[in-house]
């Protein structure tokens, strides 16, 4: 099965891909191209296209929140709002600068919200602007999930982001997009490799790579390894 488009693209053919068992061909024509990122397919056409006819393989996880599928990341906070901003213009007149743009547009109006988090063997209360939950590891056009993330690592990365001072923001954003995060003051961040629940009053909207297509409560798992997807011979796993 072969897939022209973005992460939403990608995400729009998950279910229909786990279901036949198909190889999954990518040719990132999308804004943020985040997937094809961890997997080092590149971005000109022609080279994607050869990554497929070379025939390489490698199994990916993939992550579910309720009865919906990702690659990349399910979130809610900042990045729902973020998603609204990003509309079809902005992305069409900007591109990639479109996201952080939107990104300091979303900061400046986005409100702290409650949450109860729920693994095998905890349960946290928090305060949060942001929640996300990654399989991948980029999305939101390069932003890091964790820097030793890996897409068939089989385990979901969690974190959360406290609320915090506007002056912060700069340091905090620089030390994410690297993925150097889980040491940063108002930062809750963990690996689950069983399910995990979150659970928000009122209920939240979650977005899964890129796309608000479920709400709080939202129940986590990991399909390990479970789509094989072309790439580059230095991406196949050993």
């Amino acid at each position: 099965m072969i897939v022209g488009g973005g992460d939403g693209t990608v995400n729009a053919v998950l279910k229909g891909v786990l279901e036949t068992g198909l190889p999954l061909g990518i040719l990132p024509f999308g804004t943020a191209n985040d997937l094809a990122r961890t997997l080092g397919i590149p971005s000109d056409p022609a080279a994607a296209a050869s990554v497929i006819v070379a025939g390489r393989t490698r199994r990916i996880d993939i992550g579910q929140v309720n009865d919906q599928f990702f690659v990349n990341v399910a979130s809610m906070g900042l990045s729902v709002e973020l998603a609204r901003r990003m509309t079809g213009n902005l992305k069409r007149h900007l591109g990639r600068l479109s996201y952080p743009l939107a990104a300091l547009k979303t900061v400046l109006y986005t409100k702290p919200f409650t949450a109860e988090v729920a693994t095998a063997d905890r349960t946290i209360q928090l305060r949060s602007l942001q929640i996300a939950v990654g399989n991948g590891v980029y999305y939101g056009g390069g932003m890091a999930v964790y820097e030793a993330a890996a897409i068939d690592d089989q385990c979901l990365d969690f974190y959360s982001i406290e609320p915090r001072r506007f002056w912060q923001w700069p340091l905090f954003l620089t030390a994410f997009r690297r993925g150097r995060n889980r040491n940063l003051v108002g930062m809750r961040a963990f690996c689950s490799p069983g399910p995990l629940e979150i659970r928000t009053d009122p209920p939240l909207p979650v977005n899964t790579d890129g796309e608000i297509t479920t709400t709080t409560p939202a129940r986590f798992n990991l399909l390990p390894r479970a789509v094989s997807v072309f790439v580059s011979a230095n991406q196949v796993a050993v």
